[in-house]
């Protein structure tokens, strides 16, 4: 199998999946195995928060947290945020109301005499109370609703953002630990954060309202009582503030473990690990391990539990305590006659609803804060679209050459300081088949990579008949071209969809997808499947199956052949075929691709020799290249791979 040259650990492929596992979907089953270490390569949401706790808090910075979010609720759908944002105002205003309408219910019940008269005063203030407490009810549960869907909404926006971004870049971002560790992290927050920010600035909202409404109704009672409910307050605000910042230190001493755990119930549940869990009798060793991790998270929470159960009986009871207190203040008012009994009663009321109104606002800022880098982080990302288009930008490409010139390439991986291309020539012409072979890691993958210019070389440059290919927009020269990667994607998606995504513009052009599919070979596989070319091409969906190696490979060659591009790269196409069917594969290739222009990557030398031109790549070189008569002749590097593999299967046709 030809490697892609690039040897890095840090290789973003290699962490994705990807070429050192071929033909398998870029989605990986799984997560990878938890890292500890502290590298910065390694910070996940918990890293994320940990960097959001250190910022300041300080009143500007709250300010232009509360805008930004305002502006990204707002950008995701004016509309659903207007309507949850004036639903937590009625809410709150309300609120403070009903403090006054059980002081008017009080003081007529109070009033009551023995006539009917006396009794008809209770009628109206408590009717209004009641559709007061409805209208509280109506909206909280509208604004539920609300507020789930602003969240959505909000999610939905920041994933269009991230997917721009992540689809403007180039390929060569995706090879940095900077900027992928970046699209990780953003891609990871975007999943709960944009909860977590509307949340707060709803809350927000509707905390300030609340609290403002309460203290003016309050002080329209009696002025003095104001901040004896505030006092009340002040242990549930000290404690609750402890038991956050313990809940989040929990959070971040066991996130290696939760990791751990999550990694061991996967690879116990996974469908691509079950066959060797089996076979090398895993499953008992792996279990006792996820247990024992399971045991030790369990007793870490038990004492965590415990601290937070200790700090909330410690700050409920100080604040009965202070509660106490006030309540001897308002008997005492009561006494000298400075608060009357209705007053007393209403004030009662509010003690609670402030009590929450500031525990909700609290929890709101702390929300914000907390999702304050994460903002950061998304801007950040998103600044990097504009000068992405532009690097992709540039007069219109022709829709195919006559020649094709690679002059003096090099090429050096983000992260890795050995090149793996140095000063690489080649020249094709159009219509020409032209094999690229070479050992494992010697830089051939890499090379088509630079040839379908999903890369660009750090020096040299790639010429269409005489003109630089980097003057051109970059996404019209690949519209040129089609490429099967030896680490091609299996799409989950029906056998028709995999095809037809060869040329998406194209997707409903049902009778070029059927005769790609008959040149690859695979028409009939796919039309033995339940619902045809429209069955899905996974078990992970109602209806549908799989395909074996060497049928995917197929599936993979009718999608380039769907493209019906000009020019064709093939990357290792036949790795699933068995030496014959690859034989067969290349020597039909000039029929089935009519006349285009092919590289064809190979690590069986024995299927090229009929190619028009062959190079061969050597720790990152071309160090022969010719014919293969003109090679063989020349009894260097590729005579000598060309024996030991003819040598190789003389020996197994012989055993």
């Amino acid at each position: 199998m030809s490697g892609n040259g690039h040897g890095g650990p840090s290789s973003a492929a290699a962490r994705r999946g990807g070429p050192d596992r071929p033909g398998r979907h870029a989605a990986k089953a799984h997560p990878d195995p938890p890292d500890d270490t502290d590298s910065p390569d390694n910070h996940d949401y918990v890293d994320l928060a940990a960097s959001a706790r250190k910022q300041p808090k300080s009143l500007r910075r709250l300010r232009t947290l509360v805008v930004d979010s305002v502006k990204l609720s707002w950008s995701a759908d004016p509309r659903t945020f207007g309507i949850t944002s004036a639903l937590q105002l009625l809410g709150a205003l309300v609120i403070a109301a009903q403090v006054l309408i059980v002081k008017e219910v009080l003081e007529a019940i109070l009033a009551v005499t023995d006539d009917d008269a006396g009794a008809g005063r209770v009628v109206l203030p408590v009717m209004l109370l009641a559709a007061v407490t409805a209208l509280v009810s109506i909206s909280a549960a509208v604004q539920v609703n609300q507020q789930k869907l602003l969240s959505e909404l909000v999610m939905r926006t920041t994933w269009r953002k991230m997917l721009d971004v992540a689809g403007a870049v180039g390929l060569r971002s995706f090879e940095s630990p900077d900027f992928y560790n970046r699209l990780q992290r953003v891609e990871t927050n975007a999943l709960t954060r944009p909860f977590q920010l509307t949340q707060g600035t709803i809350g927000l909202i509707g905390g300030v309202a609340g609290s403002v409404g309460l203290s003016v109704a309050i002080v329209s009672l009696e002025p003095v009582l104001l901040p004896l409910l505030l006092l009340a307050g002040v242990p549930l605000y000290f404690t609750s503030r402890r038991e956050s910042r313990l809940e989040f230190e929990f959070a971040v001493a066991q996130t290696p473990r939760l990791r751990m755990r999550q990694y061991l119930g996967t690879i116990q549940t996974g469908r691509d690990e079950a066959k060797e869990v089996r076979a090398y009798g895993l499953v008992g060793a792996l279990r006792e391990r996820f247990d024992h991790v399971y045991d030790a998270f369990t007793a870490d929470l038990r004492t965590h539990l415990r601290r937070r159960t200790h700090l909330a009986v410690a700050g409920n009871a100080a604040s009965a305590v202070f509660l106490a207190l006030t309540l001897l203040v308002l008997v005492w008012l009561v006494s000298r006659g400075r608060v009357g009994l209705a007053e007393a009663g209403a004030a009662i009321v509010a003690i609670r609803i402030l009590a929450q109104q500031v525990n909700m606002l609290l929890k709101s800022v702390q929300n914000i804060f907390e999702s304050g880098l994460f903002l950061n982080d998304l801007d950040e990302f998103v600044a990097m679209q504009p000068a992405a288009e532009r690097a992709e930008a540039g007069t219109t490409a022709p829709a195919r050459f006559t020649s094709l010139t690679a002059d003096g390439l090099s090429f050096t991986y983000p992260g890795s300081t050995e090149p793996v291309l140095r000063d690489v020539s080649l020249h094709m012409d159009a219509g020409e088949v032209v094999a690229l072979v070479g050992e494992n890691g010697s830089g051939k993958t890499t090379l088509a990579k630079l040839l379908a210019a999903l890369y660009e070389p750090d020096a040299g440059a790639i010429q269409w008949d005489g003109r630089d290919i980097s003057t051109y927009s970059r996404a019209g020269v690949r519209s040129s071209i089609a490429v099967v990667f030896q680490d091609f994607v299996r799409y989950f998606l029906s056998g028709r969809e995999n095809i037809g995504l060869g040329r998406a513009e194209r997707l409903d052009d049902e009778a070029a997808i059927v005769a790609a599919a008959r040149r690859a070979g695979i028409e009939d596989a796919l039309n033995a499947l339940p619902d045809g070319l429209n069955t899905p091409l996974s078990k992970m969906f109602k209806g549908g199956r799989d395909l074996s190696g060497g049928q995917w490979q197929r599936v993979a060659l009718a999608r380039a052949f769907f493209r019906d591009a000009p020019f064709v790269i093939l990357d290792e196409p036949s790795a699933s075929l068995d030496a014959r069917a690859e034989h067969a594969l290349f020597q039909s290739l000039r029929d089935l691709l009519g006349g285009r222009t092919v590289l064809f990557i190979s690590h069986r030398f024995s299927t090229v020799r009929t190619a028009d031109r062959i190079y061969v790549l050597h720790d990152g070189e071309v160090i022969e290249h010719g014919a293969h008569e003109e090679l063989m002749a020349l009894n260097g590097h590729y005579a000598e791979l060309f024996r030991m593999q003819a040598a190789a299967y003389l020996t197994a046709a012989e055993s």
